[in-house]
C-alpha cells in the first residue's frame, strides 16, 4: 500500500462539492470585481522566490520545496501566488496594457513546514493581484472584493486588521529603531532572529517564538515612523473604508510574512480555527516588479487559503448548499428497457440535465435503493409494459406522489417541475 505524502491531503468525491462552492464563489466576487484569471506553472526559478519573496523571510529559509531539476537548474514549486503573477506581468509585456490591470488565481502552493490544523504542504489559495494603481482607492477595493468574498461564503465574526509598514524612505529610519531596540535583548532570542536583526530586523516582529513575541511586544512602531507620503495614504484607505462602513482596527504588529510588502498590509482574523487565525491576507507591494526587472510599478494583492476557509466553515457550522444529486433516475427491468433507459438519459443529459441510470443490472429492488442513495429527485422504472404503452409512473421523492408521464415527455415534465430540482 502506497500511502499519500505527509501533509497533503485528498479531497473525496463526497466532500468535492464544498470546494466547488468556494472556487465558485470566488470565481463570482471576480467577475463583479472586473478581475481577469491568470494561471501561472506549479513552479518557476529559484531565483523568483529569493528575489521576490525575499531571502530573510521564513517561506523561502525554511519552506520551499526546491530542487535541481535534470539540466541541473534549480526550480521551486511556488510557496505562493504573488512573484508568479508578477513574473508573467512582467515577461508577458503587461505594463503596456491599460491600467490597471487586475487578475486573480486559484492555484496550489508547496510549503514544507509542519502540518497543522489548516496548514497542509500542498495548499491552494485564491488570490487577487492589481496592478498599476498607487491610489488608496485601490487597497480599498481590494480589502472590499476579499470581506465580499468571505461575506459569499458565509463567514462570519471575522475581524479585519489593518496596518502601514511604509515606504523604502520611513522604512529606514524604522529599521534604525527596531534595531536599537532589540540590540541589548538579542540573547534571549531565537537564531532566526539574530540573523534577522542584521538583514532585515522588521521581520523580527512576524517570528512565532513565543519568547521573541514576547520580546517585540514593546517595540517601536512603524505608525509612528511613516513618512507624510505614507501617513497620508494610510489614512485615505481608513477613510475610504470607514465611507463603506467597513469595520476595522488599526494593529501596528502586521507586518506580513513575506519581504516584498510596502505600505498597506491587511489580515481577515478568526478566533474559530485555533492559533492559526489569519483566513485572508495581503497588502500593498510597489517595489516588486521593478526588483524582478521590470517597470517600476505600484501593485496590491492578497490571497486566502481555501483549507483553512473550509476548516472555519466547517467549525462555525456555515450551511453549504446541497450536494449535487441527479435530477432523475431511470432504472430498467430487462435488457430492452434498460437501452430505453440509457437513451432517455443521453437525450436529458444533452439538455443540461442530471440523469442517471443502472450500470450495475441490479434487480429493481436494488435500482430503487440506489436512487435514492443518490438523492435523485424523480425515479422512474422502465419495464415491459411501459414500452408497450410509451408511458413511465414518475415518482417524486419528495413528496412520493406519483405521476403517469409520456416518455417523449419526461424532458418537459422535468422543466416544468424545475422549482423541486
Amino acid at each position: 500500500m502506497i500511502n499519500i505524502p505527509k501533509g497533503t491531503k485528498d479531497v473525496l468525491p463526497a466532500q468535492s462539492y464544498k470546494w466547488s462552492f468556494i472556487e465558485d464563489a470566488a470565481r463570482e466576487v471576480a467577475k463583479v470585481f472586473n478581475l481577469k484569471e491568470a494561471r501561472t506553472p506549479v513552479f518557476e526559478h529559484t531565483e523568483l522566490f529569493l528575489r521576490g519573496v525575499g531571502e530573510t523571510s521564513d517561506v523561502v529559509n525554511k519552506e520551499m520545496y526546491t530542487f535541481e531539476d535534470k539540466g541541473g537548474r534549480s526550480v521551486t514549486l511556488k510557496p505562493e501566488g504573488t512573484a508568479g503573477i508578477a513574473r508573467m506581468f512582467i515577461e508577458n509585456g503587461l505594463a503596456s496594457s491599460p491600467m490597471p490591470v487586475k487578475t486573480f488565481y486559484i492555484t496550489p502552493c508547496f510549503r514544507y513546514e509542519r502540518p497543522q490544523t489548516g496548514r497542509l504542504r500542498e495548499f491552494h489559495q485564491f488570490g487577487i493581484e492589481v496592478f498599476g494603481s498607487a491610489s488608496p482607492q485601490t487597497d480599498a477595493e481590494v480589502i472590499f472584493a476579499a470581506s465580499a468574498f468571505l461575506d459569499k461564503l458565509g463567514i462570519k465574526n471575522v475581524n479585519l486588521q489593518i496596518n502601514s509598514i511604509g515606504c523604502r524612505i520611513c522604512r529606514g529610519e524604522y529599521n534604525k529603531a527596531v534595531k536599537n531596540y532589540f540590540a541589548p535583548k538579542l540573547d534571549g532570542m531565537c537564531q532566526a532572529c539574530k540573523t534577522r536583526f542584521e538583514k532585515n530586523p522588521l521581520r523580527i516582529l512576524d517570528c512565532k517564538e513565543e519568547a521573541c513575541k514576547k520580546t517585540a511586544e514593546g517595540a517601536p512602531k512603524i505608525t509612528d515612523y511613516l513618512c507624510g507620503e505614507c501617513k497620508t495614504h494610510f489614512q485615505s484607505v481608513q477613510r475610504f473604508l470607514k465611507a463603506q462602513n467597513v469595520e476595522f482596527s488599526v494593529n501596528p504588529n502586521i507586518v506580513r510574512g513575506l519581504d516584498y510588502y510596502t505600505k498597506t498590509v491587511f489580515e481577515f482574523v478568526s478566533t474559530d480555527i485555533g492559533a492559526q487565525g489569519t483566513v485572508c491576507g495581503g497588502g500593498r507591494y510597489d517595489n516588486l516588479l521593478e526588483e524582478l526587472g521590470g517597470a517600476a510599478l505600484p501593485a496590491i494583492g492578497f490571497a486566502a487559503g481555501l483549507e483553512r476557509l473550509l476548516l472555519l466553515m466547517e467549525n462555525t457550522k456555515v450551511e453549504f448548499p446541497d450536494e449535487p444529486s441527479p435530477v432523475i433516475f431511470i432504472g430498467g427491468m430487462d435488457c430492452e428497457s434498460r437501452e430505453k433507459a440509457f437513451e432517455i438519459a443521453t437525450y436529458l443529459r444533452g439538455k443540461g440535465i442530471c440523469a442517471e441510470i443502472d450500470h450495475m443490472e441490479r434487480s429493481v429492488k436494488a435500482q430503487l435503493k440506489y436512487a435514492d442513495k443518490t438523492g435523485a429527485r424523480f425515479v422512474t422504472v422502465i419495464g415491459e409494459n411501459e414500452l408497450v404503452a410509451q408511458t413511465v409512473n414518475i415518482k417524486n421523492m419528495r413528496t412520493g406522489e406519483f405521476q403517469a408521464v409520456k416518455l417523449e415527455n419526461i424532458y418537459t415534465y422535468l422543466v416544468k417541475e424545475k422549482q423541486l430540482w
